[in-house]
C-alpha cells in the first residue's frame, strides 16, 4: 500500500513539474566564405607600426595615449569587473562552509517541554556549529554560468585590445590632419606672397600708365582673402592640436608641446590589396562579438538547467545546550547530513519566460556578430577601393598641378610684359591654389586610408600571442551554436 501511494505521489509530482520549452531555431552566423573572403592571409603589423612615419613626436603621442587615455582606463575597468563576476561564478562550483555561534539569556515557560530545572526559570541557551554544502550541478547550470562569465571576461579583454588599436589609429589620423592643416596654411601663406607680388606689379603698371586704379583695387582686394585663408588654416591646425591632446589624455598644458609634424606622409604601410581570408580571425571586435555569442548560449543552457532537479549535499555539525557550562560536554554534540533535492513545480511561467529571454539574447548576440562581420568586410573593402581611387587621383592631380603652375608662371610673365590682363593672372593663380590644396588633401587622404585599412585588418593585434584566439576557441559552446559562429 505504501509503495502504491509513493508511486502515485511521484507520478503526480512529475506531471506537475515545469518542463523546459523546445529550443527555437536561431539565425545562422556568417562565415568567411559567405562574405567573400578569398584574398591572401595577412599577418599582424609590427608593434609600433607608426614608427614607419619616422616622427619621434608621433611615437611620443601614441605611447602617451596608450598609457594615460581615459578610454583605455574605462575598458580595463570593465575587464576587472568581468573577472570579478567570473570568480564569483566559479565559487558556486566549490563546497561552501560556514561557522556560526549564538548565545541568548531567556526564561523557559513552565508549560513547555524543557528539561528541569530550566522550566519556569531563566537560563543561557548556547549553540555553535559548522555547515558544509556543495551543489552537485548535475545539469550544468553553474558550469554554464561560469562559461558565460569567462566568455564575457575574454570579450572585455578583447575590447581593451580593440580600444588600444583604435586609439593608436585615431592619434595617427589626427596627426595626419595636423599635417594637412599646416600644409594648407603653407599654401595660404604662399598664395598671400604671390598676391602681394601681383599688387606690387600692378602698382608699377599703374605708375607706368599700363593699368588703371581699377586693376590695382582688384589686386589689393585679393590680398585680405589670402590672409583670411591662412588664418582659417592656422585655426584648424590649432583644433587638431587640441584633439591630439584629448586623445593622449592631456589638457591645455600640452598644446604648446605639440609642434608641427615632421613625418613622411607617403609612408607605405603593410596593407592588403584584397579581402584577406583570415580577416574575421584578425580583428579583436569580431572575436569579442563571437565570445558574446558564446556567453549568450551559456546563459541559455544555464536557464534550461534550472528546469531540472537541483541536488545539493548538506552537512552540519555543532554543539548546543541549556546553560553555557554544558556546551563543553561531549553530550552537547550533534551532527547530520544528506542530499537536498528541489524541483520546480509551479512558478507562474517564470522559468519559461527566463528561458525565452535568454534565447532572444542569443539571437541578438548572433545578429550583433553578423553585423560586426559585415561592417568589418565593408570597412576593409571601402579602404581598398579608396586607396585604388586615390592612387589614380594623385597621378591625374600631379599633372593638373604641374600644368596650372606652368600656366600661372606664364600668365605672370605676360602680365609683367603688358601682354595679359590682371584677370588672366587672377584666374591662373586661383587654379594653382585649388590644385595645390587638392594635392594636399589627396596625400593626407591616402595616409588616413592606409592607416584605416591597417586597422581594418587588425593592425598589430595578434590573437595568437595575446591569447585571444585561444580564448575564443577555448570557451565551451554547444555544438549547434558552435557551427553557427565559427568563422
Amino acid at each position: 500500500m505504501r509503495i502504491t501511494i509513493s508511486l502515485l505521489l511521484g507520478t503526480a509530482l512529475l506531471a506537475g513539474c515545469v518542463l523546459p520549452p523546445k529550443e527555437s531555431p536561431h539565425p545562422q552566423a556568417l562565415e568567411g566564405d559567405k562574405v567573400g573572403l578569398a584574398g591572401v592571409a595577412v599577418e599582424p603589423a609590427a608593434d609600433g607600426w607608426w614608427d614607419s612615419f619616422q616622427d619621434p613626436q608621433l611615437d611620443r603621442l601614441i605611447r602617451a595615449g596608450l598609457k594615460d587615455s581615459p578610454t583605455l582606463v574605462q575598458a580595463q575597468a570593465r575587464v576587472a569587473a568581468a573577472l570579478a563576476q567570473t570568480q564569483s561564478a566559479q565559487s558556486a562550483l566549490l563546497p561552501h562552509a560556514s561557522f556560526g555561534a549564538a548565545a541568548s539569556y531567556q526564561r523557559g515557560p513552565e508549560n513547555y517541554f524543557i528539561p528541569p530545572p530550566y522550566a519556569g526559570n531563566s537560563f543561557w541557551l548556547g549553540q555553535a556549529g559548522a555547515t558544509l554544502g556543495w551543489d552537485a550541478d548535475f545539469w550544468g547550470r553553474q558550469a554554464n554560468a561560469v562559461r558565460r562569465a569567462q566568455a564575457l571576461t575574454q570579450s572585455a579583454q578583447l575590447d581593451v585590445d580593440n580600444a588600444r588599436l583604435m586609439l593608436a589609429g585615431a592619434i595617427t589620423q589626427a596627426y595626419v590632419d595636423l599635417y594637412r592643416q599646416n600644409a594648407l596654411a603653407d599654401i595660404a601663406q604662399r598664395s598671400e606672397a604671390q598676391r602681394q607680388d601681383i599688387v606690387n606689379i600692378t602698382r608699377r603698371r599703374v605708375a607706368a600708365g599700363l593699368d588703371t586704379r581699377l586693376e590695382l583695387r582688384q589686386a589689393e582686394g585679393q590680398l585680405p582673402q589670402a590672409r583670411v585663408a591662412r588664418a582659417q588654416a592656422q585655426a584648424a591646425a590649432d583644433l587638431a592640436v587640441h584633439r591630439l591632446a584629448v586623445l593622449t589624455g592631456q589638457g591645455a598644458d600640452a598644446y604648446g608641446s605639440i609642434v608641427r609634424p615632421a613625418f613622411n606622409v607617403e609612408t607605405a604601410l603593410p596593407v592588403p590589396t584584397a579581402l584577406p581570408i583570415n580577416l574575421l580571425a584578425r580583428r579583436p571586435d569580431v572575436l569579442a562579438a563571437r565570445l558574446n555569442v558564446a556567453a549568450a548560449d551559456a546563459q541559455r543552457l544555464s536557464d534550461k538547467a534550472a528546469f531540472y532537479p537541483d541536488v545539493n549535499l548538506k552537512g552540519v555539525a555543532g554543539i548546543g545546550a541549556f546553560g553555557l557550562n554544558n556546551l563543553v560536554q561531549w553530550s552537547a554534540r550533534g551532527y547530520g547530513g544528506g542530499p537536498v533535492i528541489s524541483l520546480p513545480l509551479f512558478d507562474g511561467g517564470r522559468l519559461r519566460a527566463q528561458y525565452r529571454g535568454s534565447e532572444a539574447q542569443l539571437d541578438a548576440a548572433i545578429a550583433d556578430y553578423n553585423d560586426t562581420v559585415l561592417h568589418a568586410v565593408q570597412q576593409t573593402s571601402d579602404q581598398i577601393t579608396q586607396l585604388d581611387a586615390l592612387a589614380r587621383e594623385r597621378l591625374d592631380q600631379q599633372q593638373t598641378l604641374e600644368a596650372n603652375e606652368a600656366a600661372y608662371q606664364l600668365a605672370e610673365e605676360r602680365y609683367k610684359a603688358g601682354l595679359a590682363s590682371y584677370l588672366s593672372v587672377l584666374n591662373a593663380e586661383t587654379q594653382v591654389l585649388i590644385a595645390r590644396q587638392t594635392m594636399v588633401d589627396i596625400l593626407a587622404s591616402q595616409a588616413v586610408a592606409r592607416v584605416t585599412l591597417l586597422l581594418a585588418v587588425g593592425g598589430s593585434f595578434d590573437p595568437h600571442s595575446s591569447g585571444a584566439l585561444a580564448a575564443a576557441g577555448g570557451t565551451s559552446i554547444s555544438n549547434s551554436t558552435l557551427s553557427r559562429i565559427t568563422p
